[in-house]
């Protein structure tokens, strides 16, 4: 069965149900089970999804390394570790959601598939899609970058640039998918919460965190993590689950504005403006289920501004890793805990690394770069060093 996460409502599985007529998101229960052996996190954590899954329609998503952060460890005086979801397939943690949504839309009988993106699911959903053997519809936004059209049309999907006001895009896209026999794999759809579960198991595999850090959009990824950790605490393969961070861009927080104000509900944040556009939504639509989850289980929410999340973005790139800026908003984060002194030292934190940088190049700006003739390469190289 499928629960609203507000009110308690039951759905059958046997329709393609995503929200409750309350207008809040719904959720699968809870799962209890033990890590076996596989290779992949799908395997060795089978138990833990909801139906059996059919590894031909996987592109190698899951089991991203955790990097631990050397120079800035030292830096912050923490153990700071990275989940480097940037090496998903499609360069995203959004694939882990795909590939669980991608078998719901098969198991409901679905030959026609979609999703509301500004890149990072587009390209996923597209790419999952292709692999499937399924028609995509992709809606993006009136002012995507260039560049991650080019990565979303190559898979062969329908790709429709629409005008008009983006946080409610997400549900006329259901109620046209209901019409049109689409199944849109939307930001927070009950089974891409299931998919990010995973990105939890393998964090645990290697080290107990005592806070993790999410950038912050829908609220897709944040809700699959925490339902993570909450099916492994009540598995016992873990005693205590970590400090939950939620981070957003100053430019665009509607989570961490209703958090800040004791709001039990999330209002429409006007004007947005921020360089994190993949988690630049005025309105989230698992916004409220997000409140709800900080507030019960004392977690965070922290703003960052775009100044920021420039440096964060440079200062991983120390680390030898290229993020989009919004993947870069949990370094700033960490950064601003630290200076207030809401994280302690020597404290383990795992920031998600949520996307990489290679989609967003147009933001970079200008680097110096130094032409020389090969007949004064050594004079050249000699004034560098």
């Amino acid at each position: 069965m499928l629960r609203c996460t507000a009110c308690g409502r039951e759905y059958s599985l046997r329709k393609p149900y995503q929200r409750c007529e309350c207008g809040e998101p719904l959720e699968l229960k809870l799962f209890e089970g033990f890590a076996g052996i596989g290779k992949s996190v799908w395997e060795r954590f089978v138990q833990f999804f909801p139906f059996e899954l059919d590894l031909d329609l996987s592109l190698g998503e899951g089991d991203t390394p955790l990097i631990r952060a050397r120079k800035l460890s030292k830096e912050l005086g923490i153990q700071l570790y990275l989940k480097n979801e940037t090496v998903n397939p499609t360069w995203s943690f959004k694939d882990r959601g795909t590939f669980l949504g991608i078998h719901r839309a098969l198991q409901l009988g679905f030959d026609k598939v979609g999703t509301v993106s500004t890149g990072n699911m587009a390209a996923s959903v597209a790419a999952y899609a292709s692999r499937a053997g399924l028609k995509a519809y992709i809606l993006v936004s009136s002012y995507i970058a260039e560049e991650k059209l080019k990565q979303i049309a190559v898979y062969g999907a329908e790709v429709i640039k629409v005008r008009g006001d983006y946080g409610k895009l997400y549900y006329e896209s259901l109620n046209l998918g209901q019409k049109l026999g689409i199944y849109f794999i939307n930001s927070d759809d009950p089974f891409r919460i299931e998919g990010y579960k995973g990105i939890s198991f393998e964090i645990v595999e290697e080290v107990m965190p005592d806070y993790v850090v999410v950038p912050t959009s829908s609220g897709g990824l944040i809700r699959g993590i925490i339902k993570g950790f909450l099916e492994l605490k009540k598995s016992k393969l873990i005693d205590k689950l970590p400090m939950f961070v939620c981070v957003q861009a100053e430019g665009c927080s509607p989570i961490y504005k209703a958090f800040i104000e004791g709001k039990e509900k999330i209002e429409r944040f006007e004007n947005q403006h921020t360089i994190a556009h993949a988690i630049e939504n005025p309105y989230p639509p698992s916004g409220n289920a997000v409140l709800r989850l900080l507030r019960k289980l004392n977690g965070m929410c922290v703003a960052v501004s775009d100044e920021e999340i420039l440096k964060a973005q440079r200062m991983l790139a120390q680390e030898g890793v290229f993020v989009q800026p919004a993947s870069a908003t949990g370094i700033a984060a960490v950064k601003k805990l630290r200076e207030e002194g809401r994280i302690k030292g020597d404290e383990r934190v795992v920031s998600i690394l949520t996307g990489a940088g290679l989609k967003t190049l147009h933001q970079l700006g200008r680097f110096e770069v130094r032409e020389c003739e090969m007949k004064r390469l050594k004079d050249c190289l000699v004034g560098q060093i």
